[in-house]
């Protein structure tokens, strides 16, 4: 199986490289870039001329709900969505039902993405049986049966006893710990950022301070049990300034941040007539915290971009605004929003995005891709950033439509999505 894709300008961080080039495709991994290649006969070919080839985009935070969950999100479903945003790859993180805390559940949803193939999907284990915080899932077999992280998100991990042990444990098994960082009693009922909008609105808030005392806690643990720490969402100011000073220490600690908290605030919650799609967790923060993020995302401090993918039935969240879950959709909104919201409007440039949503999510978490050097598996995503769009949420590949951006428009898209040399279709469902 042979593609060539032809004309384009590859920009690959990994390879500090911006330029026009061919790409060849052989047999699943990244054969050859040069200037210009022939095409040998059977050799399909792409013509680019005009896009932007780049190493496939990695998802690292994606609750694609399956086992247990189906009628909100599948790994078919949510493989589907990945493909039409872009991602060649997908990390689901564990809160299934069952949870991901033993092989058997790591296993199906293996078996489950080797079915469909619209994305690859790398799962994460639990932390703690049945995402309790009470004993350590069994870790070992998890690493055994496939997963490339452990995580106990939607939950954090309160225990620092048990949190010290899972990250020491877990740098047996050469594996991140990724927190939901929260301090559950400070956040209490909140259901949005505490402050002026939820003063004035007359809902219960969810102070900054929530996460920060969180972060605070699991840098001082990773610096006496070692390991890897992975922030999710990061969403306060104060968490990034944690964060910086964690790396400065030479501590392996990232983070990762939504598009969702670098575009919105908690005054969307107000404009939005109180919808729940605008309710997440963490919430929508002030302008001052996205303002930071903003610059986290810039200067390096912030290590990628990631979704947090989290599909809910229109009827779970068409319920009063306090009691509706939290999360929304972000597979097929998160890269064209990137493009026109973050690099359009200089923000970051086009290489750093790339890096943001491929190189450094392939890092963190120890996966195939995030390049495009001969050899690498021939994960690729083609950019048109000439596309225009408008958010369709009704046209969704994802079971589930709750978000924000539904009616936004812009410019720069996905075009073409491929995974493992193959150029994958979505025309037809399964």
């Amino acid at each position: 199986m042979s593609l060539l894709l032809r004309g384009g300008r590859v920009v690959d961080p990994s390879q500090d490289l911006d330029a026009s080039r061919d790409v060849l495709l052989v047999d699943g991994e990244v054969r050859e870039l040069a200037e210009s290649i022939e095409a040998s006969p059977g050799v399909e070919v792409l013509d680019v001329a005009g896009k932007v080839i780049t190493p496939g985009l990695i998802d690292i935070h994606a609750h694609l709900r399956e086992p247990g969950q189906e009628y909100k999100e599948s790994v078919l479903t949510g493989t589907r969505a990945a493909a039409a945003g872009g991602f060649t790859a997908v990390v689901c993180m564990a809160n299934t039902d069952p949870v991901n805390d033993n092989a058997s559940v790591t296993e199906h949803i293996l078996a489950q993405a080797t079915r469909h193939g619209y994305a690859r999907v790398y799962p994460v284990g639990a932390i703690s049986k049945g995402l309790r915080g009470e004993e350590l899932a069994e870790m070992g077999r998890l690493a055994a049966a496939g997963v490339v992280a452990y995580s106990d998100d939607g939950r954090p991990v309160e225990s620092s006893e048990l949190m010290r042990r899972a990250l020491s444990y877990a740098r047996h098994f050469g594996l991140p710990l990724v927190q939901h960082a929260q301090d559950l009693p400070l956040s209490g009922e909140g259901a949005m950022h505490e402050g002026e909008w939820s003063a004035r609105l007359g809902i219960p808030g969810i102070p900054a301070a929530a996460e920060d005392l969180m972060v605070a806690r699991d840098v001082l643990l990773t610096e006496l049990a070692g390991g890897r720490y992975h922030l999710q969402h990061l969403s306060s100011a104060k968490s990034l300034d944690l964060v910086r000073a964690a790396k400065e220490q030479g501590l392996a600690v990232t983070c990762e941040a939504t598009p969702h908290h670098l575009l919105l605030t908690d005054e969307e919650v107000f404009r939005s007539g109180i919808s729940t799609n605008t309710k997440m967790n963490p919430p929508l923060r002030s302008e001052r915290d996205r303002q930071a993020l903003l610059e986290g995302i810039a200067d390096g401090s912030i290590d990628c971009v990631a979704t947090d993918h989290a599909p809910h039935h229109v009827d779970e969240k068409r319920v009063p605004f306090n009691v509706a879950p939290f999360g929304i959709v972000g597979l097929e909104t998160a890269v064209g929003l990137c493009l026109d919201r973050l690099v359009a409007q200089g923000v970051v440039d086009l290489s750093r995005l790339v890096d943001l949503l491929s190189c450094q999510p392939a890092k963190i978490m120890g996966l195939p891709g995030g390049s495009l050097r001969p050899g690498a598996v021939a994960d690729v995503t083609v950019l048109d950033l000439d596309q225009e769009w408008t958010v369709d949420a009704s046209r969704f590949e994802s079971k589930s439509s709750n978000t924000p951006f539904d009616g936004w428009s812009g410019r720069g898209a996905p075009l073409h999505t491929i995974v493992g040399g193959r150029l994958i279709s979505l025309s037809a469902s399964e």
